[in-house]
C-alpha cells in the first residue's frame, strides 16, 4: 500500500502505523510519518528469551541532512508542547513487503527502507540518496533505550559505556553487560556524544490509555556521512546484538527477506483478481510465526505488539495462518508446542516469560487442539 502527500498530515499520518517482525516475537513498528505515538513503537525491540521479555533497544534514528550551510531535519517527533515536522520533506510511505519513506530535500531525494533480519535481533536501514546541485552532508543520531517494553525511562539517568572502531560502535548501556548493542554505519565517520538525552518524548497514545506519556532517550553519539554534487549513494546503518555486525549487509538482508516473503506468497497461489489484498494478508500472517529456541519448535503469537503466544488464540488462528498458506510443516510445529505441556487434559493458555512455566487458564484449548488436528489433518490429505 502506498500514501502519498496527501496522506502524509500530520493529523492523518499519526493515525496509521507498519510494524515488521524478525520471528522470534522482535519487531520494528512506528507509524508512517515516523512519529512513535506509543512506548512500543521502535525500531529494535527484542525478545531477551524469545519470544518473550521483549526490550526496547533503539527507538529510532533522526535523520537531517546539511545543504548549503543550512540544517533541514528530516525526522518527526511529538513533545507535549512542540512538533519537529520532517514529514513535510516526506514525499511518499509504501509498505509492499517492507516500509520505505521517501523524501525530497531540495533537489536531493532520499529513500528510507526498513527492514529486520529474519531469526535475528538485528535491523538495518537503507538509505538511498540521490544528490544534487551542492554538496551535502547527512547526519544520524540514534535515540537508544534499554527498558522492558512495557515500562518507560521518565527522569532517567543513562549509564552509557561505548567504544567505537571507525563506524562501528559498541554501546552498553545501564551496565547491561551481557547484551551490549552494537551499530555500524557503511561509510562516513562517528562522533561520539557525553550525556547527550533526547528528553519528553510524548507518546500521545499512551495518554489515552490513561498512561504517563513522555520519556528520556540517550543519543551515544552521531554518524556523518558526506554527499558529493550529484553523487547516487546507497548508506546503510545496522543495530544488532549480533558482534559479527560487519558481516551484515543491509542491502543483501532487504532482498532476501523479500524473497523469503515472495516465496510464502507464492506457496499460497493467489487468484489475480484478489492479488493485491490477499499478498499483504498472507505476508501479514507471516509476522505471528515465531520461533521458541527453549523449545526447539514454532508457535504463533495472539498479537502485536504484547500478547505472546496463548493456547486458545493460537489454535483459534491456526488454520488461518498456517493451514490456509500451505505452511504445514509449521503447523506441525505449532501442534506439538500446544501437545507439549498437557496436563490433566489441560492445553496451556501461555507460559511464563520468565522461565517458561506453562499456565493453564483455559477450559476451551482442549477442544481447540482437537479440532485443529483433525483440520490439519483434512488439509494435508487432500
Amino acid at each position: 500500500m502506498k500514501y502519498t502527500k496527501e496522506d502524509l498530515s500530520l493529523e492523518k499520518g499519526i493515525k496509521k502505523e507498519w510494524i515488521i517482525a524478525n520471528g522470534l516475537g522482535g519487531f520494528a513498528s512506528s507509524t508512517i510519518i515516523g512519529i512513535n505515538t506509543r512506548k512500543y513503537h521502535g525500531l529494535l525491540v527484542v525478545p531477551l528469551t524469545p519470544p518473550a521479555r521483549r526490550y526496547m533497544i533503539l527507538s529510532k534514528v533522526d535523520e537531517s541532512i546539511e545543504i548549503g550551510g543550512n540544517k533541514y531535519d528530516i525526522y518527526s517527533n511529538m513533545g507535549q508542547d512542540y512538533i519537529s515536522k520532517g514529514f513535510k520533506y516526506q514525499t511518499s510511505f509504501e509498505k509492499n513487503e517492507l516500509p520505505t519513506f521517501s523524501y525530497k530535500v531540495k533537489d536531493i531525494t532520499i529513500d528510507k527502507t526498513i527492514c529486520m533480519k529474519y531469526g535475528q535481533n538485528t535491523v538495518g536501514v537503507l538509505y538511498k540518496i540521490r544528490g544534487g546541485s551542492q554538496t551535502a552532508k547527512l547526519t544520524l543520531a540514534p535515540l537508544m533505550n534499554f527498558r522492558d517494553f512495557h515500562s518507560m525511562s521518565t527522569g532517567h539517568e543513562f549509564n552509557v559505556r561505548q567504544e567505537n572502531k571507525g563506524t562501528k560502535v559498541k554501546v552498553i548501556l545501564d551496565n547491561m553487560i551481557q547484551f551490549p548493542v552494537y551499530m555500524k554505519v557503511s561509510d562516513g565517520e562517528y562522533i561520539s556524544h557525553q550525556n547527550d538525552m533526547f528528553k519528553h518524548m510524548f507518546y500521545v497514545e499512551e495518554q489515552k490509555r490513561g498512561f504517563y506519556p513522555e520519556e528520556n532517550h540517550v543519543v551515544p553519539g552521531r554518524f556523518e556521512i558526506s554527499i558529493d554534487k550529484n553523487e547516487e549513494k546507497n548508506i546503510s546503518f545496522v543495530c544488532s546484538f549480533e558482534e559479527n555486525i560487519d558481516e551484515i549487509d543491509v542491502e543483501k538482508m532487504i532482498m532476501e527477506e523479500k524473497k523469503r516473503l515472495a516465496n510464502i506468497v507464492k506457496n499460497v497461489g493467489i487468484p489475480v483478481e484478489n492479488e493485491k489484498i490477499i499478498k499483504s494478508l498472507v505476508i501479514s500472517a507471516d509476522s505471528f510465526v515465531v520461533y521458541r529456541p527453549s523449545f526447539r519448535l514454532h508457535t504463533l503469537i495472539a498479537g502485536y505488539p504484547w500478547f505472546l503466544d496463548w493456547g486458545r488464540d493460537s489454535l483459534i488462528s491456526f488454520e488461518g495462518l498456517l493451514l490456509k498458506t500451505n505452511r504445514f510443516e509449521y503447523a506441525k510445529e505449532v501442534l506439538k508446542t500446544m501437545m507439549r505441556d498437557i496436563k490433566y487434559g489441560l492445553v496451556p493458555n501461555g507460559y511464563s516469560g520468565f522461565d517458561n512455566r506453562p499456565l493453564y487458564n483455559s477450559v476451551d484449548a482442549s477442544l481447540l487442539l482437537f479440532e485443529q488436528v483433525y483440520k490439519y489433518l483434512e488439509y494435508t490429505r487432500r
